[in-house]
């Protein structure tokens, strides 16, 4: 479904990705790992139009969307949820839903997605007329996921959905993602909780200098030692 081809992009003159390529499948779930400054947040913004790559090709479905804003990649089913928890505080938990729809004109359907959210995600129904600036850090992730689901999209772009989340609240949201996938949604996962992010993903790419360092299934990478001991704290003696 979706094709990144020797993509170069990053910030002014600070080049972050280096001729990054890879694939994604429709369903599939992908998780990109690596420490800070290796490119997972920057190879999301390069897709979603968030930042225009300076060389190489974005194609979905064999078509290039190279640098098309974020507005037509959500129009086209790529939705970005930030880092950070991004929801609008001083709106209500429908407010912000209806926000992730402002792509669409079916006010019906609209609404019945809302309650479809409600019902996927329990935690925010008897919330949905709160602000969303006084739920808890995994409420508001919890509606960042559900603000993107509204658009109906075929990939979403999850960027570090754990920051700042404690240990119980991180295995909550990440059991989210896992059955938000099992539903065909294509998730692809930037992370810095490895363990996490390999449990709920289908395969992974270890990005090290803005390129691909280490590829493939989700469970074969954990057990290798480049994962294993970089990451994940074990020994493979």
């Amino acid at each position: 479904m979706l094709a990144v081809e020797g993509l170069v992009a990053g910030y002014g003159r600070r080049m972050v990705l280096d001729r990054m390529s890879f694939t994604l499948a429709a369903g599939e779930g992908l998780a990109l790992l690596g420490h800070n400054g290796t490119g997972k947040s920057t190879v999301i913004k390069a897709i979603c139009g968030v930042i225009r790559p300076s060389e190489g090709r974005v194609l979905l479905d064999g078509r290039e969307v190279t640098g098309q804003p974020p507005e037509a990649m959500v129009r086209l089913g790529v939705v970005h949820v930030p880092a950070g928890r991004r929801v609008f505080p001083g709106m209500s938990v429908r407010h912000n839903l209806e926000a992730g729809a402002f792509t669409r004109r079916d006010a019906a359907g609209i609404r019945r997605d809302i309650d479809a959210m409600l019902e996927r995600f329990p935690m925010l129904a008897d919330k949905v007329d709160r602000m969303a600036g006084l739920l808890s850090g995994g409420e508001q992730q919890a509606l960042a996921i559900a603000r993107g689901m509204m658009a109906r999209p075929r990939l979403m772009m999850v960027d570090e959905p754990s920051l700042g989340l404690a240990p119980a609240l991180v295995t909550q949201v990440f059991a989210l993602l896992s059955a938000l996938r099992g539903s065909g949604l294509a998730i692809m996962l930037a992370e810095q909780n490895v363990r996490m992010a390999l449990r709920a993903t289908d395969r992974a790419l270890l990005l090290a200098q803005g390129r691909v360092l280490l590829e493939g299934p989700s469970l074969r990478l954990a057990e290798s030692p480049e994962i294993r001991e970089g990451y994940l704290g074990l020994s493979v003696s």
